[in-house]
Parts: structure tokens; sequence; C-alpha cells
């Protein structure tokens, strides 16, 4: 039997979550859950989700959030297969819990998410490749039809070279505590 998904309310998750009857489930990268996420929540992150093992009790409730609510609603059909009780999404995400004055834990010092990081540096290739071609010669618009040929590349493969910089940045790196 697949459970349904019913999306709960900021206060609601709380209370469940206080009384110790559910367990609030991030369905993140772990270098989003890094830098902020719900005081409490469990990592699970989506990509691996068919791999892992859960464990949580049968008896407990599950309620899965990610930022926005909205990957966590493209993918109620791939959650309500795991979960074998009630299960339920946190209405709006983190963000509604952190506007709601919920405790978030965060780690400013946790590097910026890869793609994040892919998009700053593609961003700034292209504004320097447009600004060069128009300032200086039109030759630099070849570094703005690279990078935009890359992405769409990335797009179509589902690769993207960009992406494994940052991953050896050291930064990017995080060491065993």
């Amino acid at each position: 039997m697949t459970a349904t998904i019913d999306s709960l309310a900021p206060h609601d998750v709380r209370a469940r979550l206080d009384s110790g009857r559910a367990i609030l489930v991030d369905i993140r990268e772990a270098g989003k859950f890094a830098r902020l996420h719900i005081a409490g929540a469990r990592s699970q992150p989506l990509s691996g989700w068919e791999q892992a093992h859960l464990g949580i009790d049968p008896a407990a409730d599950v309620i899965f959030t990610c930022r926005s609510g909205v990957r966590t609603a493209g993918a109620r059909d791939r959650l309500a297969a795991r979960a074998s009780g009630e299960a339920f999404d946190l209405e709006g995400g983190a963000d509604t819990w952190k506007k709601a004055g919920l405790p978030v834990a965060t780690e400013a010092s946790a590097p910026l998410e890869i793609m994040r990081q892919v998009q700053i540096a593609a961003g700034t290739f292209l504004l320097i490749g447009a600004l060069l071609g128009t300032f200086v010669t039109p030759a630099w618009f070849g570094l703005s039809a690279f990078v935009g040929a890359g992405l769409l590349f990335a797009e179509i493969s589902g690769f993207c070279g960009m992406a494994r910089l940052p991953m050896l940045a050291p930064w990017n790196r995080r060491t065993a505590p």
C-alpha cells in the first residue's frame, strides 16, 4: 500500500515533532542541508532515495521537507512509495518554517552548493565575454558562446564538466571530524 502525502503548516509540524510521534526528513543534497536546515531534521538526499535505508519506525509519522517545498511536491510519488506509515510534507519547506520564527540550524562556513558556484562562474564568464566583446574586440563574444554551449551540453547530456572543477577546490572538501 502506498501512502498519500498531505501538507502540514510549520506549527503543525512542530507540534508533531515536539510530541515525539514524527520524524522530519530533509530530501535536499548534503551541501544544501549543511548551509541551512530545520533543527533536528535528518538528511536523506533524494538522489540516493531508492538505495537508502530510512530506518524510520513505521509507527512514526514521517514529514518530508526541502528548502521551498517545490522539490518535495515534485517527488511526492517517490516519497510516498517509501513511507510505511503516515506521511506528510512541510508546506513551503524550510523557508516557511524560518518565516514562522521556528528554529533552523545554519552553518555560514559551509560552502555554497556546487551548482550555485557553477551558475556564479558561468554568469561571470558570460558577462565578461559580452563586455569585452562590446568594448574591446568582438572576438571576446566567443567566450560567451563557449560557456553557453557548455551549459547547453550539460543540460542535454547530464554531464557538467564545469561542476567538476569546484568539487576540487579546497573549500569544497570537507575533512572528517
